[in-house]
């Protein structure tokens, strides 16, 4: 044994420096030949191997009598040699070398001759497929880890190398599928099939669909028969399945394999039973959620619905995007329309309100809460995100395919209460609703992927029944309005959307221009959809600006009446210092009761104040140090236009590599810029509200008469154009100096379009 780890040690390392190997191939093959079983590595035969024994039998090594690190390193290398254990581990470190050096377009031909040779040895008299399979019905997880490895390497190369099916393996697949549940390595199984596809997807060579399709035609039929043999009634009777590691790994691995078939059929164009049959026959599977299994396994099912319905399955696993080439599928339209029927089928019947919401936290760091941490305590807005998304694409594929307006209208409504009421049910008071429509932004404010796409369904679904509403009603204004609002009840309106995102991102036009640059968001394909719905609903997007100007409004009122008590408390000496809240949306904000204070002292902390309600990089804790820096800033945004020209201009190039490195810095002179206006106005609002002579009179008045006065200022429109202008010269200033990914010259004349906004608004 010592001498056979002596030339595997040297032999791991010629291969690791790409050395040509002297030895005769025979030689190398019989020290890489796995010599020991199955059952020679199982836990209770190992443990009666020599070089593994406790610390109190006769004959065990004291690692305490080694005090020099060289008898230390001896000891480990004696441990390393009379383990069979380790010997076997280095062999399939050494075979998985080997193969990925014979699949290297780099490396030498001769040296990748003698390779080959040394694994066809290893493969034909000395059969090492089947001593790899034997290794999966073992209790050592790490063998049987690499040993799955090396055989996905080598049923890979024998596919590209000679488009042959390796028969021992094919037949152990077959065996085990139809063995299912009582096969113990089911999971060793559907892992190396998935490795196997992957590795075909990856590929560079011409012939791979050819290779996938003679690889998927043995596993067609008796996949079928498995994928309707897990979604039965196996587990409904194993209560201790959640805690059960084993019936987790074998989910989590069959659900990566049903994605990856997915990605072989989009990516390649193949249109097998069994890359079709989670689009056709989901029913079955979606009782999943009511398992008693782990909750990793029904995040990753949801998730893979999602994936399906977004035509991003695998781009996780492939690490590229979805393909172009996905029009040409025949039966995908088909295949996504029985998906989501299914799924509006089960929700019709209860499915959301199965959904099991934990409150524990999900972070890397562990899920358990440690006591006196209750608060901490929010609901899993994965699981939430998730079925929430899918919810709406079925919705978007089912309007898309519908013909009569008013049952899309009455599923719309069906689907979309009850999906809110859930939402409600479990966010609570951990996230507030203050509209409906708010829904979509509280729920994906932590991932701008899928809030995006949240949001282009959303806007797909509001175009279709628009239009078929439209030609319904023949155009009547009754009609319209009712329209109107129930899109505002459904939490589907699309200005209210789009106001609710620019609201979230504080109305800079950087995080825009991100988002237009990344490829990682279809930001573009919503962003062009919606301003062309602008260019028709002008309208109506003033109107629903004007709701979210009266909004604010209320809570200015709110305001007014906290300051007038406060006012009154502290000229009677009820209250002589004190933090004070103002509202819901609102930070603390800390008033002296200097009874020297003069007009301009306290319009300084009417400026403090408006700072406090920017965003944190404005803020300081020190009156005077906060005063100089918004002044500075002001000054900075003022300077001549050649000096911030050529401040954007670094900041712009280097968006397209980094684009979110200089955002902070960039959003505080954008932030200053955009609120300045408004800033002013409620300066001279809040100085009044701090007279006590006049804060009782506007106190007085009421959101009702301040509403009239809202006609010509509509902030928040006023503030959208501006953003949306801001944006428009910057893609311009890029597209000039040809640091824009791709042409812009379509969006800037929607961009340019607004503009038509402003004189409707300039003449309100």
């Amino acid at each position: 044994m010592e001498a056979s780890y002596q030339v595997l040690e040297q032999l791991y390392k010629e291969v690791l420096l790409e050395a040509t190997l002297e030895n005769d191939s025979q030689e190398y093959a019989f020290h890489l030949n796995l010599s020991f079983s199955a059952q020679d590595l199982s836990t209770s035969n190992f443990l009666k191997w020599p070089s593994v024994h406790h610390g109190d039998q006769a004959n065990s090594v004291n690692v305490d009598t080694f005090p020099t690190p060289t008898a230390s390193i001896n000891l480990k290398m004696n441990f390393q040699v009379n383990n069979p254990r380790d010997i076997m581990l280095l062999q399939l470190t050494v075979i998985k070398m080997m193969i990925t050096k014979i699949l290297s377009t780099k490396m030498e031909f001769s040296i990748k001759e003698k390779y080959s040779d040394i694994i066809e040895i290893l493969l034909k008299p000395y059969e090492l497929e089947s001593k790899l399979i034997s290794t999966f019905h073992g209790s050592d997880k790490l063998l049987s880890h690499m040993a799955a490895k090396c055989l996905a390497s080598i049923l890979y190369l024998q596919l590209r190398e000679k488009a042959i099916i390796n028969k021992t393996w094919t037949a152990f697949c077959l065996k085990t599928l139809s063995d299912y549940p009582e096969s113990n390595a089911i999971s060793y199984c559907l892992w190396t099939l998935t490795a196997v596809i992957k590795e075909i997807l990856k590929a560079t060579c011409l012939q791979k669909t050819e290779i996938l399709k003679q690889f998927l035609t043995s596993f067609d039929s008796p996949f079928e028969v498995f994928y309707y043999s897990v979604f039965s009634q196996y587990f409904e009777n194993c209560q201790d399945s959640l805690l059960n590691p084993r019936i987790t790994n074998f989910l989590i691995c069959f659900l990566e394999f049903l994605e990856i078939l997915i990605a072989s059929r989009i990516y390649l164009k193949l249109h097998f039973t069994c890359q079709r049959i989670f689009y056709l026959n989901i029913s079955c599977a979606l009782d999943i959620i009511t398992w008693p299994i782990h909750s990793l396994v029904k995040k990753k099912f949801i998730i893979l619905i999602k994936r399906c319905l977004l035509h991003k399955v695998g781009e996780d696993a492939l690490k590229t995007s979805f393909p172009t080439s996905v029009i040409q599928d025949p039966y995908l339209d088909m295949d996504m329309l029985a998906l989501g029927n299914a799924f509006l089928q089960a929700v019709n019947l209860g499915w959301l309100k199965q959904l099991t919401i934990s409150r524990k936290p999900s972070h890397f760091g562990g899920s358990e809460v440690q006591p006196g941490n209750k608060s901490l305590l929010v609901p899993d807005l994965i699981m939430l995100r998730a079925s929430s998304l899918v919810l709406l694409k079925s919705l978007e594929i089912k309007a898309h395919n519908c013909t009569s307006a008013i049952e899309i209208k009455v599923e719309l409504q069906k689907f979309m209460s009850e999906l809110l009421a859930i939402l409600k049910h479990h966010l609570q008071s951990s996230l507030k609703l203050n509209h409906h429509c708010e829904w979509l932004s509280k729920i994906f404010i932590e991932q701008d992927d899928d809030m995006l796409e949240a949001a282009k369904a959303s806007l797909g679904i509001y175009q279709k029944l628009t239009r078929a509403w439209n030609e319904a009603a023949k155009g009547t204004t009754q009609e319209k309005e009712t329209w109107d609002h129930q899109t505002h009840e459904n939490g589907l309106n699309p200005h209210c959307i789009f106001l609710f995102l620019l609201k979230n991102i504080d109305f800079d036009a950087t995080v825009l221009l991100d988002f237009l640059i990344s490829s990682e968001t279809c930001f573009l394909e919503y962003f062009v959809r919606y301003l062309k719905l602008l260019q028709v609903e002008r309208n109506h997007f003033l109107k629903v600006c004007k709701f979210f100007d009266v909004a604010e409004l209320r809570d200015d009122m709110h305001i007014s009446s906290t300051f007038t008590s406060y006012i009154e408390k502290r000229h009677s000496n009820e209250a002589p210092h004190q933090p004070l809240f103002c509202g819901t949306n609102y930070a603390l904000l800390p008033l002296t009761s200097d009874p020297t204070s003069s007009g301009t002292n306290i319009e300084q902390r009417d400026n403090q104040t408006m700072k406090s309600k920017q965003p944190n990089l404005l803020i300081c804790t020190d009156n005077t140090s906060s005063l100089g820096a918004f002044q500075r800033l002001v000054d900075y945004d003022s300077s001549e236009e050649s000096e911030e020209e050529s401040v954007e201009e670094e900041c712009l190039s280097s968006i397209k590599q980094t684009p979110l490195n200089h955002q902070a810095n960039m959003k505080i002179r954008e932030t200053v810029n955009m609120t300045e206006e408004k800033n002013q106005n409620i300066l001279d609002f809040n100085a009044r509200l701090l007279d006590p002579k006049k804060s009782s009179t506007l106190s007085s008045l009421g959101c009702e008469a301040t509403l009239n006065n809202t006609a010509s200022q509509t902030v928040i429109s006023s503030k959208t154009l501006k953003c949306l202008k801001e944006l428009e010269e910057a893609i311009s200033r890029l597209q000039r100096r040809h640091l824009f990914p791709y042409n812009p010259s379509a969006l800037l004349k929607l961009l340019k379009h607004t503009e038509m906004i402003n004189k409707t608004v300039n003449l309100l």
